[in-house]
């Protein structure tokens, strides 16, 4: 089928971009520091390394611990985060978006610091098997904004790099598209404040999901 948009693949950012995760992924840091006894991290310092490979967000998160405790401090995390992830879900109009994306054939892709385990469970229980044509994360390839993920996707799937567009809500997300040659689109409801975004030149910044189907119909 020939292809008139103008990009053929869609990459995605998971956690605050698709999923409405981001509060109980900063509650999951401060309650892992708290069951170490460590200093408890801001809501906004937590809030910032979302996006980010857990030991890269977690060394942000809570610098100067010695080096043996990031893996405990990571189980920890994992242990509240795994416990309470049923209570959150995609942002409303996630889906009917990502079935419309789908419907003009564009490729649709995960680019996500979650780990393998974490995305997989986190598609198993929204419903959205067999609408993503490929997928990273951060404990499989090199962690955002390193621009290897994407890389990855875009070699995966035989698309060109201006011919793929990254949304995502952080600027780990618009520094990953921007290292990979390839436009952003930021969404301003996720981890980082919105108004980061303009250095990194995001084509978009989308303040609601219908907001963002809405740019992604007409331009992509």
């Amino acid at each position: 089928m020939t292809r008139t948009r103008r990009f053929d693949l869609i990459a995605f950012d998971w956690d605050g971009t698709l999923f409405d995760s981001t509060a109980l992924i900063v509650r999951s840091i401060q309650a892992a520091c708290a069951d170490l006894g460590v200093d408890v991290p801001s809501a906004e310092r937590a809030a910032y390394v979302i996006g980010l490979g857990l030991r890269d967000a977690l060394e942000y998160a809570v610098p100067g611990l010695p080096h043996d405790r990031y893996a405990e401090l990571g189980a920890s995390y994992r242990r509240h985060y795994f416990a309470s992830q049923h209570e959150i879900s995609l942002f409303p109009g996630t889906l009917p978006m990502l079935h419309a994306l789908k419907a003009r054939q564009h490729f649709l892709a995960v680019a996500t610091g979650k780990s393998r385990r974490g995305l997989d469970e986190a598609l198993a229980s929204t419903e959205l098997r067999g609408l993503f044509d490929a997928s990273r994360t951060a404990d499989e390839t090199q962690s955002k904004p390193h621009p290897r993920m994407l890389q990855e996707l875009m070699a995966e799937l035989g698309v060109a790099p201006e011919r793929t567009l990254m949304i995502g809500d952080t600027t780990h997300d618009l520094q990953l598209a921007r290292h990979a040659g390839t436009p952003s689109v930021g969404v301003a409801f996720g981890a980082h404040d919105h108004e980061t975004f303009a250095a990194l030149e995001p084509l978009f910044v989308a303040h609601s999901t219908a907001e963002l189907h809405d740019w992604l119909v007409q331009h992509g």
